[in-house]
């Protein structure tokens, strides 16, 4: 088969196509006929050489997103069969090749059926992040009605999916964006008010929307300094639940207001080989919400083919793309 490898870390352009052989599921797998793919910022990463321990042995075949048809299927399961439209998040990092390629195997527990109101693009752009948002809020801070929720980022690729999933379980949503277009984009998907965070200090809004009490949850996926601000700007006695990996923060704060704080790494599953069953499980509850109407992916204008990765991980990493960067598979 036709794949998008890379033979070591590097800028965009260390892509390139190669023939490798197809793989053959093992029992509990199946494979994956691949349409689609898209873009998440563990992917950049991967490619860069930031991430070496995540990284799939070279040569690589790399993202984590996934949209396709079942080809065929291992020893053992029963639950899907050849035709089946999926998608999911079961490679693209150490142990297991990703996306990129004509055909990906996948742990059959790792997928789930793919969203019926959804094209198989479309559905691509849903599983990192959504799975990212559905562990903070639901698994993490089970978020109800009775919650106040600021989300940072509230058009970014995470946080498109946490301002809708939060509106779904009830919460009133604030979601933060440095521009207008970003704040609209935040209340079209369902937050009730949001911030401009370059001209309101944490305090202004904190007393604006929560009458000086703070919020409930706060959702970081960004991490940096908006995670210390986070410290700041939920209620004593709360929980802010983020994707940070790497800054240092100071944790008088966390202290002074008893805070829980929860990190969520989602592909751990895949990169421990263990407990993957789970992210079935949240991929149909994700693919409720979708078809239900409460979840969309908001999608960048601009889909590239798979030949084009190099160009799309330009777009992402230059922070010039609005929602997820979709990719179809043009290798076939």
């Amino acid at each position: 088969m036709q794949a998008r490898t890379i033979d070591g870390f590097g800028d965009p352009d260390v892509f390139e196509t190669r023939e490798v052989e197809t793989p053959e599921p093992e029992p509990g797998e199946v494979r994956i006929s691949v349409a689609a793919s898209s873009v998440n910022p563990v992917d950049y990463k991967i490619r860069r050489g930031d991430l070496p321990d995540f990284a799939p042995a070279f040569p690589a075949i790399l993202h984590c997103d996934v949209a396709g048809t079942i080809d065929v299927v291992g020893d053992g399961v029963d639950e899907f069969e050849p035709g089946d439209e999926v998608y999911g998040m079961p490679g693209g990092v150490a142990g297991h090749p990703g996306a990129l390629a004509e055909y990906m195997v996948a742990d059959a527990d790792a997928v789930a059926p793919a969203p019926e109101s959804l094209s198989l693009p479309d559905a691509a752009a849903l599983p990192v992040v959504a799975l990212t948002a559905w562990e903070m809020l639901i698994e993490k801070a089970d978020v109800d009605s009775e919650d106040t929720v600021l989300v940072y980022g509230g058009s970014g690729g995470v946080g498109h999916v946490g301002v809708q999933i939060a509106s779904a379980a009830g919460a009133r949503v604030v979601a933060t964006g440095s521009t207008e277009e970003k704040r609209a984009i935040s209340e079209e998907l369902g937050a009730d008010a949001t911030v401009d965070y370059t001209e309101q200090s944490i305090e202004e809004y904190v007393e604006a929307h929560t009458e000086g009490a703070g919020f409930d949850v706060v959702f970081d996926p960004i991490g940096d300094d908006h995670l210390q601000t986070a410290f700041e700007a939920v209620r004593p006695y709360g929980r802010v639940v983020t994707t940070e990996s790497s800054s240092t923060q100071e944790l008088g704060a966390m202290h002074e207001k008893a805070l829980s704080l929860d990190v969520v790494l989602a592909i751990l599953p895949i990169l421990r080989g263990e407990g993957r069953a789970r992210l079935g499980r949240e991929l149909r509850e994700i693919a409720n919400l979708v078809d239900d109407g409460d979840l969309e992916p908001l999608l960048d204008e601009r889909r590239y083919g798979f030949t084009e990765v190099g160009e799309a991980h330009r777009r992402l990493e230059a922070g010039e793309g609005v929602g997820k960067i979709a990719l179809e598979n043009d290798l076939r």
